[in-house]
């Protein structure tokens, strides 16, 4: 009996690997594969974001000074599960695993991405959900390409659509994750593995499907910003201008961040200690400051439909780029992304205090598109995604803006693994 179920097994495997006969349209096999690997791939986010929304709430209701505890305790408690079950790495792991780890994103490491990053995006951590979407929805489509027996490059290109998938969901932008998770894996000036853009974008839109369904997600912008009327030709110019004060704040956060690397990386402590230490470091700066908790998703609307004076926009400007830096350098777990967005929120409405007869919306959007290029070098799909994202439909204002963030980055990029190409082995 067991010798017939594996003749039938291989038997199931091998038709997995022949073609689709008298198939008289593009799509094969691997279309299916991709689909797969996006609905799986919406399905993990959506239950993910649902989890992370109730235990938001949760850790919500501790207010004033319970604040600090409570974050320092979530440090603690993520810093003790990455200890304990294992490291599972940052963005950086997971573009050198694309590029030089055959293109496979091992699962073993999303029970401890999952569980820390829980914690430290719900108490208010200043880093979103996208990079344990991305861990977990990129290890699943490398999960899914070993079970369809697929290697090379095709099994590359479904980690990089499980990895759009991942992006898709957070965004809510199919072409935008796409192109992200593309361009994040890029080598100095080029973007590489431009062949996985099909299977990315076939997964990014089942993945977007799904997620929808699951926590009933609207079609239309995120953020409440005014609608924007294109005033001339002049309006390119201002973009490039905004653009080039987004990205002197990009090099600002990047400095930032390795002064505060050094500072805890001055002595070798284990990680729980750092990751306490963060959380009441984090926790200390929510207290003064509540709008500079969490990663920004809702914090935006604030800061756009508040009246706020123009110090306390500064004040903000400043403590929100400290906490994102502590954050990230501490041992806590998340994406920078949305983060950034907010401190080119704040910095557009800053410029647009000082300067009235400016348009808030142009501000906004180019100051958010520069210092996301500047920092993660990626122009092309932040265009797209904050076009979703703001409604802001003239993408070429936006281009402008992004290219400027990307081009004037600094030559050593944010992201290590960006920065030299290894041989693979």
């Amino acid at each position: 009996m067991r010798i017939n179920r594996k003749r039938r097994i291989i038997r199931t495997l091998n038709l997995l690997d022949q073609p689709i006969r008298f198939n008289p349209f593009v799509f094969s096999r691997t279309f299916f594969m991709w689909a797969i690997t996006g609905l799986v791939g919406g399905i993990i986010a959506g239950g993910y974001w649902i989890v992370l929304e109730h235990f938001t709430e949760f850790l919500a209701e501790f207010k004033g000074w319970m604040v600090i505890p409570v974050m320092a305790i979530s440090g603690l408690l993520a810093g003790l599960v990455i200890h304990f079950i294992g490291d599972p790495g940052e963005i950086h792991l997971i573009v050198n695993n694309i590029r030089f780890n055959k293109g496979k994103l091992e699962p073993k490491n999303n029970p401890s991405m999952i569980l820390s990053s829980l914690f430290c995006v719900a108490s208010g951590g200043s880093l979103g959900p996208e990079a344990p979407l991305v861990q977990v929805t990129g290890s699943t489509g490398t999960w899914l390409g070993k079970i369809f027996r697929l290697k090379g490059e095709e099994l590359r290109s479904l980690s990089i659509a499980g990895m759009a998938s991942g992006f898709t969901a957070l965004f809510g932008a199919p072409l935008g994750g796409s192109l992200f998770s593309l361009e994040i894996l890029h080598h100095k000036h080029a973007v590489e593995y431009y062949k996985a853009i099909i299977p990315a974008l076939v997964a990014s839109c089942f993945s977007y499907l799904m997620f929808a369904l699951i926590i009933h997600l609207g079609i239309g912008a995120m953020w409440d910003l005014k609608a924007y009327h294109y005033t001339g030709v002049y309006d390119f110019l201002y973009a490039t201008l905004f653009g080039i004060v987004g990205t002197l704040f990009g090099w600002i956060f990047i400095f930032v961040v390795k002064f505060f690397r050094k500072i805890f990386e001055y002595r070798t402590f284990p990680i729980y200690i750092k990751t306490l230490t963060g959380g009441l470091v984090l926790g200390i700066i929510a207290f003064y400051f509540p709008i500079t908790r969490y990663f920004g998703h809702n914090e935006i609307n604030q800061l756009i439909n508040g009246d706020y004076a123009l110090k306390f926009l500064i004040v903000v400007l400043i403590f929100k780029i400290i906490a994102i830096a502590v954050t990230v350098t501490s041992g806590w777990r998340g994406g920078f992304i949305i983060p950034l967005f907010f401190v080119g929120t704040t910095l557009g409405l800053i410029i647009h205090q000082l300067f009235p007869t400016i348009d808030t919306t142009l501000a906004v959007v180019s100051c958010m598109a520069a210092i996301n290029a500047c920092v993660t070098r990626t122009p092309m799909s932040t265009t797209i995604i904050l076009g979703t994202l703001t409604g802001f439909t003239y993408f070429v204002p936006i281009l402008f803006a992004s290219l400027t963030g990307y081009f004037l980055a600094p030559k050593i990029p944010f992201i290590g693994s960006q920065s030299h190409q290894l041989s693979e082995e």
